[in-house]
């Protein structure tokens, strides 16, 4: 076991430049040839390195409304699908996403380092990084002597980023077809694992109003901007009504002029909640305030979306599985600790699916989704080999975390037939 831990040290200096090259290609969501770039490398270097089958999945496309409440469909890169003994007793889903915030047009498109041991880029920790250390610690862990008691499989999905609503139903597929979940998101800012977290629902309005000559004829305007206005008020004064409830408009815009009364105005927002209950009231809520504006003449407020991730929390399969983390981390002299966060992510899925995992296995870094992301660069060996180590002591003794499952997975009606 020490020797195999010990020769991915020797892997520093490739990660290091594996890295930098996926970082360079922009893989913002909805930039669909960047993420099929970011797909088609990795899905090719972990057939190369682990001899896996592969199977590309074409996604539905997103749906955006804009000002005018029409219907926008963006395509979504592919999804990937990497798979080795599906015979084996004990199934292991790893998941990772292609994806990051930053899109084709963003000015934080290169990687810099920062001192010897830190390097920033677009995504290197979230999660191009993390997906690397994915790749290694499998490629370790396919070298032990343990490999006949433990299956896996890889989900690479492309639009973790707005909250995977084009994969959502594949993850739960899969996650009926394994026992424990292992997700690449990177550490939190202290290096620590992510446990708790609250769940999220993302959320557009829509507001038409009546269109006139802001001068000659005001008074038959009716101004959709100033709806929307006060139904963006109405929603920031619920929050700190409901403990752990968090509403946060996001992107508002409207109008086209500034002499014509505006006719169109439209907002995004997010909502994170603590518990499944928070749903519910916040729903009720967003209803009322639908309702109080739409009682204003010539006013008609549309609203769009759902929650699309649920709120994890840690039964006990889920604190077995990080007590397994911990003790793994204690033995190779970094302990670690979980912790609750606000953030949500495919653990979130996973664990409404029924599939216990630990979500933050990626590397270590910090200021994600913004323009000063950064990697502590070492942390690529450090985490493959946490993971190497993970997956080495689930195959000593498959039988302690097999759960009750489905035995095979069905194939989905978008596959496509270059299955490898």
């Amino acid at each position: 076991m020490n020797a195999l831990l010990s020769s991915i040290i020797e892997q520093q200096t490739s990660l290091t430049e594996s890295l930098i090259k996926l970082a360079l290609i922009n893989s913002g969501t909805l930039n669909k040839a960047g993420v099929d770039n970011i797909g088609a490398i990795l899905a090719k270097a972990f057939q190369e390195r682990l001899n896996c089958t592969h199977k590309q999945i074409q996604l539905p496309p997103y749906i955006m409304y804009g000002t005018n409440g029409n219907e926008t469909k963006q395509p979504l890169g592919n999804l990937h699908l990497l798979s080795k003994r599906p015979e084996a007793p004990l199934q292991i889903l790893l998941t990772g996403h292609l994806d990051t915030v930053f899109p084709p047009d963003s000015d934080f498109q290169q990687c810099d380092w920062l001192d010897n041991r830190t390097l920033g880029g677009p995504g290197v920790s979230d999660m191009k990084g993390g997906l690397l250390v994915m790749l290694e610690a499998l490629s370790t862990f396919e070298r032990s002597s343990l490999t006949k008691h433990l299956g896996w499989t890889v989900l690479l999905n492309p639009d973790e980023e707005i909250g995977s609503p084009g994969s959502a139903s594949i993850i739960a597929q899969q996650a009926a077809h394994h026992d424990l979940g292992m997700i690449y998101e990177p550490a939190l800012p202290n290096g620590q694992l992510a446990g708790e977290r609250k769940g999220s629902g993302n959320f557009t309005v829509v507001v038409k109003g009546v269109a006139a000559h802001a001068g000659r004829e005001h008074h038959l305007g009716r101004n959709a901007i100033c709806a929307l206005a006060e139904f963006i008020t109405e929603v920031d004064k619920l929050n700190g009504q409901r403990e752990g409830v968090t509403l946060n408009v996001g992107i508002v815009n409207g109008g086209v002029t500034t002499n014509q009364v505006p006719d169109q105005a439209r907002c995004r927002f997010n909502i994170r909640t603590r518990i499944s209950d928070d749903e519910q009231w916040c729903k009720l809520q967003l209803q009322r305030i639908r309702q109080q504006i739409n009682l204003k003449e010539g006013i008609s407020l549309n609203l769009h979306g759902d929650f699309g991730r649920p709120p994890k929390s840690l039964d006990d399969p889920h604190l077995s599985l990080f007590q397994l983390v911990t003790d793994c981390s204690k033995q190779l002299g970094t302990p670690l600790v979980w912790e609750a966060t606000g953030g949500c992510c495919d653990g979130n899925n996973l664990t409404a699916a029924g599939l216990p995992n630990v979500d933050t296995l990626g590397v270590l870094g910090g200021k994600i989704h913004s323009s000063q992301e950064f990697i502590e660069i070492e942390s690529l060996v450090h985490r493959a080999q946490l993971s190497t180590l993970i997956l080495l002591q689930l195959a000593k003794q498959p039988n302690r975390w097999i759960r009750h499952r489905k035995q095979a997975p069905r194939a989905t009606a978008q596959e496509q037939s270059d299955e490898t």
